[in-house]
């Protein structure tokens, strides 16, 4: 990579490493193809320099390099050739077609997402897709199997994890009927009507998902009650506790995972253990604790021996959790030093790297 004065930028350039302002907000993301759009917010911002890649970087043999040397490339490599084929099945919906979605979307479950579940180290490998969450399909993707893997960790059978899984890639479908002035903007700051419109996308999905034949109740509903929670402060309907189907619980968990851990323009950048404080705060009041206990509980199985940077400058490698549902790890700094960070709140996990 090189560093690049914003006065000297071409659009086509492609940033090397993510910008994030104070607050830890990404302002543009790692492997952004640089648009002459970007480059005026650049100068509006007064960011004085850059770092893009250089052409070693974007040559081919650089690229197979890289593949060679990624531990993750047979992951990553199976989760993009899924990506097209998850476009096209929202895109036809989008369109009005769902004569083909219910046997597309299955098969992409059954041949490439539950494969993908099941993969060793499959928390980290998510964790290194980079790629922005505001568009559906590729959070749908992640989701589902995210799904998955809870579903895995709560012992249910073959058959229903890969439902669950559909329930996971089918939950945000009805967000192909909002017009992209709602699509465009951040959730957080929608207001009035486009709010909403947003709320909407829970019934929308419902409703399509009912036009399927082959398509379970769980499914459905998954797709109506994502966003209800059980204390009764979610919607669209305000349901809760025993009114919120299974499959919606486990879905809204991988939800909201998803949405903490990955990049997105205009969001604080966020690290699993963020997440994890979620789950653990909103254990007993929002969330189902029948899915979120198995998540704590092997989750954090997934982190053991990684290394972080904190923000008092140590770094180090998770050593243990001192129980089931301490929210934070016990840092080895050193052969002689621990650091257990639920006696430091004040202390933050900045970094995050697999192992």
């Amino acid at each position: 990579m090189r560093a690049v004065s914003v006065e000297d930028l071409k659009p086509g350039m492609v940033l090397a490493r993510s910008l994030v302002n104070e607050d830890m907000v990404v302002i543009i993301s790692e492997d952004t193809l640089l648009t002459q759009a970007h480059i005026t917010r650049l100068n509006f911002l007064n960011i004085p320099v850059v770092y893009v890649k250089d052409e070693y970087e974007l040559s081919s043999n650089y690229q197979t390099a890289s593949a060679v040397f990624n531990r993750s490339n047979a992951f990553v490599k199976e989760y993009s050739a899924v990506v097209d084929a998850a476009e096209e099945i929202f895109q036809e919906v989008s369109e009005g077609n769902t004569d083909h979605v219910e046997k597309r979307a299955k098969e992409v479950v059954t041949d490439s997402l539950a494969p993908l579940s099941r993969n060793s180290g499959v928390i980290d490998h998510l964790f290194e897709l980079n790629h922005l969450a505001n568009n559906v399909y590729q959070h749908s993707l992640r989701v589902s199997i995210l799904s998955g893997v809870i579903a895995k960790w709560m012992h249910f059978d073959r058959t229903r994890c890969q439902d669950i899984m559909l329930a996971g890639f089918m939950h945000d479908i009805g967000k192909t009927r909002f017009p992209q002035r709602i699509l465009d903007k951040q959730i957080d700051k929608l207001q009035g009507e486009d709010y909403e419109v947003y709320i909407q996308h829970t019934v929308d999905g419902h409703h399509i998902l009912s036009g399927l034949s082959g398509i379970s109740d769980g499914v459905k509903l998954a797709a109506m009650q994502h966003h209800e929670r059980m204390d009764g402060s979610g919607f669209p309907f305000g349901c809760n506790g025993p009114e919120i189907n299974p499959y919606a619980c486990i879905v809204a968990i991988a939800d909201v995972y998803d949405n903490i851990t990955t990049e997105r323009e205009g969001y604080v950048k966020q690290t699993p253990f963020d997440a994890i404080s979620y789950i653990t705060e909103n254990l007993y009041t929002s969330l189902d604790p029948t899915v979120c206990i198995p998540v704590l509980t092997h989750i954090k199985d997934a982190f053991l021996g990684s290394k972080v940077t904190l923000s008092n400058g140590l770094a180090g490698y998770i050593a243990s959790f001192p129980n089931d549902f301490a929210a934070r790890p016990v840092i080895s700094i050193s052969d002689e030093e621990l650091l257990n960070l639920n006696e430091h709140p004040e202390i933050k996990i900045l970094e995050y790297n697999p192992k």
